[in-house]
């Protein structure tokens, strides 16, 4: 048995989808029909039925695939016990993030890890939170990056940031040039929000209920990079967490504004499966989450504390 082959073949069931495993791979699409292929040759059965879309295992592949993906984690276990004997930090990290997680801002924590350990293949998806819980329960990804992190018997939470959350306005809108506003001042503005199935909006929402004030809402998103380009261009206001926004106040292209009368946090963690044991690599991934902070400015867990709440291997 080609372990190579098995590897694809789990990929593909992962995936859903040749093609998409071929590019995980960096081999072509044949390639990895192919290696599907020799393995129900040498099986004598039929592993995933072709015909549905998304692809589907049959009776036999469901075994087949069960057994794999233990095999596949013990093999990467010992091979990940033998690089921490040598010190070394190699092999596949793979992150499944809310894209309101900052594009930008994520992509300079991918810099420094790849630069930091060039010989770990770091892989980032981005997707709307339900995609996100879902791939890290079906172990599709190592970690996942969410906000107000949910409540599950499947997943563990680990403690990441607090970010505040500041009026977001184009340079030349009215209140702009104010130091600190109350919420009240928010009243009948026309505002930018997210998609009503986020969890960030159904909170904005809470909030400004309580409050008493109520805002016009004139588009809404479910990618904060659409959101701040849409205040850019004087659609309107919106509520929106600092560190997200840093660089475009940096450069003066937005204007972000504290509330003086409200402390309104949007909690960010690193989510992963239950029992999870984590690679060395994806362990160090961790660990620059906690240590580099200049994009994401957190406050309140330690990195000790934080460290502390996940597993890795022996």
């Amino acid at each position: 048995m080609h372990l190579r082959a098995v590897e694809i073949f789990c990929e593909v069931v992962q995936q859903r989808s040749f093609s998409k495993a071929a590019d995980a791979f960096g081999v072509s699409q044949s390639s990895t029909s192919q290696a599907v292929q020799t393995l129900e040759d040498r099986l004598g059965a039929l592993l995933i039925d072709r015909s549905k879309r998304p692809l589907e295992l049959t009776p036999a592949g469901e075994v087949y695939f069960a057994g794999c993906k233990e095999l596949l984690d013990s093999y990467h276990a010992i091979e990940d016990r033998v690089h921490r004997l040598q010190d070394k930090v190699v092999g596949p990290v793979r992150v499944a993030a809310i894209y309101s997680v900052g594009l930008q801002e994520l992509d300079d924590y991918v810099r420094r890890f790849e630069q930091s350990y060039p010989e770990t293949e770091l892989r980032v998806d981005y997707g709307h939170p339900d995609e996100i819980h879902k791939a890290v329960i079906h172990d599709e990804a190592d970690l996942g990056l969410v906000s107000f992190p949910p409540g599950t018997a499947e997943l563990e939470t680990i403690t990441w940031q607090e970010q505040e959350i500041v009026l977001v306005t184009a340079p030349q809108h009215s209140l702009a040039a104010q130091s600190e506003l109350a919420v009240r001042d928010l009243d009948g503005q026309d505002f930018v929000a997210f998609t009503p199935d986020l969890t960030i909006r159904k909170r904005i929402d809470r909030w400004l209920k309580e409050q008493k004030v109520s805002v016009n809402i004139v588009h809404a998103f479910d990618n904060m990079e659409n959101i701040k380009r849409d205040i850019e261009i004087g659609t309107g206001v919106s509520l929106l967490p600092l560190p997200a926004v840093r660089r475009e106040v940096d450069i003066g292209s937005l204007s972000a504004i504290p509330l003086s009368n409200v402390s309104w946090i949007r909690p960010m963690s690193i989510i992963h499966k239950r029992n999870k044991v984590f690679s060395n690599a994806v362990t160090k991934f961790i660990e620059l989450l906690h240590g580099h902070r200049r994009g994401f400015p957190a406050r309140g867990t330690p990195e000790s504390d934080a460290l502390e709440q996940f597993s890795v291997a022996p």
